[in-house]
């Protein structure tokens, strides 16, 4: 007598549901980030393909049990189901990680007490940063403070430039120093890795025969940055720093 074997119905929906994730969590990403789709519904994709990722992992839990127990096919469509499944939430778990590690903020900079103005978004739609949170971003990134340069306000602007430049950020505003004390500044828009839009912003200003320089970084959605403001002004300005430093050993 010949035996049949079936395979698991929770294997096969497990596939179907990752299936259906993996498009689901690229596609919307791609779109965002190239302005394409309005970030309404971008969330309200993203939200469909982490409920699609759940599923992928729950039915591909219960098949490996089914499967046990029934001796039935589908060891590898549950697998597949899992797997991507919980690829599509690894950006979840990062998430969780960093809100755990960062200050819930949404607004850093190196200057609180004259802070830079911002273009893309008005000033009475930020929540003010309390002292607290300001000690815990000091904390969080210690590379977050003013810069002060021996070199002219001109020469290090004209750095600034090059660096936004090559980062590809989109500029809405340069203004460079002018006579005077009239500082230079660059406010320009960065991209994250899901499409979201933070409004950076960078100020040259002369002090005494040298020059400091403040930078600010706002996330233009959303609560908290998960870290992306903290990090990228402690990068941005680290990069500086070897910058004006290569341009004074040539100078000399």
């Amino acid at each position: 007598m010949r035996v049949i074997l079936r395979t698991s119905k929770w294997a096969k929906w497990a596939r179907r549901c990752a299936s259906f994730a993996v498009p689901l969590s690229i596609l919307p990403v791609l779109l965002h980030r190239n302005q394409m789709l309005p970030s309404e519904a971008f969330e309200i994709l993203l939200g469909l393909a982490i409920l699609m990722a759940l599923l992928a992992v729950f039915c591909g839990i219960a098949a490996y049990f089914r499967i046990w127990q029934t001796g039935d096919h589908g060891w590898g469509k549950a697998s597949f189901g899992i797997f991507f499944g919980l690829l599509c939430l690894s950006p979840i778990g990062y998430g969780i990680y960093a809100g755990a590690k960062y200050p819930i903020v949404n607004d850093v900079t190196t200057n609180y007490a004259s802070p830079l103005f911002l273009v893309a978004k008005p000033v009475e739609e930020l929540s003010e940063v309390s002292r607290e949170d300001q000690v815990q971003i000091q904390v969080a990134f210690p590379g977050v403070v003013t810069r002060t340069y021996t070199m002219p306000a001109p020469g290090v602007f004209a750095l600034l430039e090059k660096m936004v430049a090559a980062r590809g950020w989109d500029v809405r505003v340069q203004r460079a120093p002018g006579v005077g004390e009239r500082p230079g500044q660059i406010n320009a828009l960065a991209m994250t890795f899901m499409g979201w839009r933070d409004e950076v912003v960078l100020r040259v200003e002369k002090a005494g025969q040298d020059s400091k320089v403040d930078m600010r970084s706002v996330s233009l959605n959303g609560g908290g940055d998960l870290g992306t403001n903290g990090k990228r002004i402690e990068a941005f300005l680290l990069d500086l720093d070897i910058l004006v430093s290569e341009e004074l050993e040539q100078a000399q």
